[in-house]
């Protein structure tokens, strides 16, 4: 996770369309704690109004002694996941495992690092929550502390970066993604998992999809979607070599009377493969090419 401005204010945090559109931006009818959200009108992009003081305290969960330590089933399926996607990257290299070097920025805990030095690849995180970086540390795992920028890596270091659930906090992305372009080696991926703004869950589901929910969600200020993650890749230098979304919901099981949720679990599992198909699926997954050098 990236740091936090470090400058506390009543002001929206988020000002500009971080895709770096001069669109208009306009008001939406979803309506979250800290105001509506807004909407570039070139690209999508979907906006919170939350003031740096608001994004600031919510961002400082993800440096509590107890974050993200998933136990028993959540940490099997986590890493599960990781092997699933690490193969992906690997197929799109061309490239077998123990010729891999992978770098996740914001790696919190370090999991998926751990994943992947399991599964044979050589790996390493970043991380800029000091308390979790050492965390990671005192597990065996090789987590540097602090931002990408600041790490000072040699042009073409790796041949894949990660970031998963990073990018909707940052106001600016496009310096940070600028970073994994430079350290990245010709032909690299870069793989960009967020939310899609454009699913059908976010549709159903408006102002109550927890992921615009900064309680639930601390520092979450930018909702992408596929066209916007494609414009901001091209912007920073990358090709999109392959996008996926995947997963419906339509209601939040903590708020919703039983038979109503088991019902409509139900039908956004029929949902699944045609959301899929049709890129309206709320998890997306963006793996990002550096074009090779000639």
């Amino acid at each position: 996770m990236q740091n936090p401005s470090e400058n506390p204010g009543a002001g929206p945090y988020v000002t500009a369309c971080p895709v770096g559109c001069t669109a208009a931006i306009t008001d939406t009818d979803i309506v979250v704690a800290e105001g509506a959200l807004r909407r570039c009108s070139g690209c999508g992009q979907l906006l919170s109004r939350a003031s740096t003081a608001r994004y600031n305290e919510t961002m400082a969960q993800f440096n509590a002694a107890d974050f993200n330590t998933p136990q028993g089933r959540e940490l099997e399926r986590r890493q599960a996941v990781a092997r699933q996607r690490l193969s992906r990257i690997a197929a799109l290299l061309g490239k077998a495992a123990a010729d891999i070097r992978v770098l996740d920025v914001g790696c919190s805990r370090g999991q998926f690092v751990a994943a992947a030095i399991a599964a044979g690849y050589h790996a390493e995180g970043v991380e800029p929550a000091p308390r979790i970086a050492e965390a990671a540390r005192a597990a065996g795992v090789p987590v540097r502390t602090g931002l990408l920028e600041e790490q000072h890596f040699p042009d073409g270091s790796f041949d894949a970066l990660t970031l998963f659930e990073v990018i909707e906090h940052l106001r600016d992305p496009l310096p940070l993604l600028a970073e994994c372009h430079r350290v990245l080696k010709p032909g690299g991926i870069l793989l960009v998992s967020t939310a899609n703004a454009a699913s059908w869950t976010a549709a159903a589901m408006g102002s109550g999809w927890d992921y615009f929910d900064m309680q639930k969600d601390g520092g979450h200020i930018s909702f992408y979607n596929p066209g916007s993650m494609a414009k901001i890749a091209a912007k920073a230098g990358f090709a999109v070599a392959r996008l996926d979304t995947a997963r419906v919901k339509f209601h939040d099981k903590e708020n919703t009377p039983r038979p109503l949720y088991v019902a409509g679990k139900l039908a956004a599992e029929l949902l699944n493969l045609p959301a899929q198909l049709a890129g309206r699926g709320h998890d997306m997954l963006a793996y990002l090419r550096k074009p090779a050098v000639g």
